[in-house]
């Protein structure tokens, strides 16, 4: 993945972790991502969640697939590794790096084009295995990479920068997850720190698949009046005087949900998006439950947020299928390589 080294100013007596490590050392390169865009809030919020866990950035490794939210991991946690997977095709090393591994932290990020439309078979049998990952999907409703088509999350009847509405019924991913058998499902927005870091830290101390579907407008191909996951700025006495492709720069919104009842969001473009918390008596363990609470606010016009799904019990991948606890690079050869008459007698047991 591409990576533009960030400056690192001198800063003194910046709050250490108990590694003695501070937030600089969470961070990674220079993002390439539009100004503003909400992709990029997450990556700060992944950051922050790992320095307040006080876990090794080393220890970690991220994988993705392809488009924008998919170039995110290259912006935190630098001293990690990670790659790009093919488009889709994400989940699948997402496990096999899990099963040779099951030490290091696995972060997983993609978007609402890459994980619903051409990887939405493997998203869904990743759940299904109960891999042990934090799932991060960044969604935001277009094709940011090729010019802002319909993704499979748009709603019905949201425009398109050029004015094409969509007709098509969207895939919700919460609803997804929680129809797939996933034992961790939330939604945040990419604007509320306050919540979206306690929920990262929560998925990456699950033992299981953790999903977070997180809302993140594109200042790009959203930036228009219709659209239901607008983040866009223009300004008005410049409209008719830049290029048509002009990304004009924007602040990331910060919002700040109430407790109770439905906040209010307004984006760049006057349009409103309604994000509402889950309520106190809200049971995140039952998940006929959680299903019913989705629908319901989506016929409200409410985006509900929160832990939506928790099944601590679940076994994970490595328990069901009696994978091996050393990390593959710590099993001596002989053991992964039994020899010839090893495979013969595993090929007598198939016939």
């Amino acid at each position: 993945m591409s990576f533009i080294k960030k400056p690192q100013p001198l800063r003194t007596h910046l709050p250490i972790n108990n590694l003695g490590l501070t937030l600089r050392d969470y961070e990674g390169g220079m993002s390439t991502l539009c100004a503003g865009c909400g992709h990029d809030s997450i990556s700060a919020a992944m950051a922050m969640a790992f320095f307040e866990l006080s876990l090794p950035p080393h220890r970690a490794i991220k994988v993705s697939g392809i488009g924008c939210s998919s170039k995110t991991p290259a912006y935190f946690l630098r001293a990690s590794h990670g790659m790009n997977a093919v488009h889709g095709r994400m989940p699948a090393i997402a496990t096999g790096a899990g099963a040779a591994n099951r030490e290091l932290a696995l972060i997983g990020v993609s978007g609402d084009g890459d994980s619903l439309s051409i990887g939405l078979g493997q998203f869904a049998h990743a759940m299904r295995r109960n891999l042990n990952m934090l799932y991060v999907l960044e969604n935001n409703g277009v094709y940011g990479l090729t010019k802002g088509q319909f993704s499979a999350s748009a709603e019905v009847g949201t425009k398109a920068k050029k004015g094409q509405v969509n007709r098509q019924q969207p895939i919700d991913p919460v609803l997804t997850a929680l129809g797939a058998g996933c034992t961790f499902v939330a939604r945040s927005f990419s604007g509320d720190k306050e919540q979206l870091v306690p929920l990262i830290k929560a998925g990456l101390e699950h033992r299981g698949f953790a999903m977070i579907d997180v809302i993140s407008p594109c200042v790009t191909f959203n930036d228009h009046e219709g659209s239901m996951k607008s983040y866009a700025y223009t300004r008005e006495a410049s409209q008719e005087l830049v290029h048509a492709d002009y990304v004009p720069h924007a602040q990331p919104i910060e919002v700040s949900l109430a407790d109770t009842g439905v906040t209010p969001v307004t984006l760049h473009d006057g349009s409103h998006i309604l994000l509402r918390k889950t309520d106190e008596d809200y049971d995140p363990g039952d998940r006929a439950g959680a299903f019913a609470k989705v629908l319901t606010c989506q016929e409200q016009g409410e985006i509900v947020t929160g832990l939506l799904y928790i099944d601590a019990e679940a076994p994970q991948m490595h328990e069901v299928n009696g994978t091996v606890g050393r990390a593959l690079v710590d099993v001596d050869y002989s053991e992964l390589c039994p020899g010839a008459d090893a495979l013969q007698a595993l090929q007598a047991r198939m016939r």
